[in-house]
C-alpha cells in the first residue's frame, strides 16, 4: 500500500492555461454565444419596432422572401378613385 501523500501528488500537476488578457478560451467562447444570443434578440427588436416605418419595409422586410408578400401595399384597380 502506497503513502497518501505520495497518491495525492499525482493531482498537483500544474499546466499552462493559456489565456488572453486573463480570459480562458472557454471563457472567451461562453461569452461570445451569450453575446451572440442578445445581438440576435436586440436585432429583432429593433426591426420589429422599425417595421412601421416604409423606408426600413423596403429597403430590409421586403427583401426577405417570406415576408415581402405581407408589407406588399397595392392598392386594387376597383379602389383607385382616377
Amino acid at each position: 500500500m502506497q503513502n497518501q501523500a505520495t497518491d495525492f501528488r499525482v493531482f498537483l500537476r500544474y499546466h499552462y492555461q493559456p489565456n488572453l488578457a486573463g480570459w480562458t478560451p472557454k471563457q472567451l467562447t461562453g461569452l461570445g454565444f451569450k453575446a451572440g444570443a442578445f445581438g440576435g434578440v436586440a436585432l429583432f427588436a429593433v426591426i420589429f419596432y422599425a417595421s412601421g416605418i416604409p423606408r426600413v419595409q423596403d429597403d430590409i422586410l421586403k427583401k426577405i422572401p417570406g415576408l415581402s408578400a405581407f408589407y406588399d401595399r397595392s392598392v386594387p384597380a376597383s379602389d383607385n378613385p382616377f
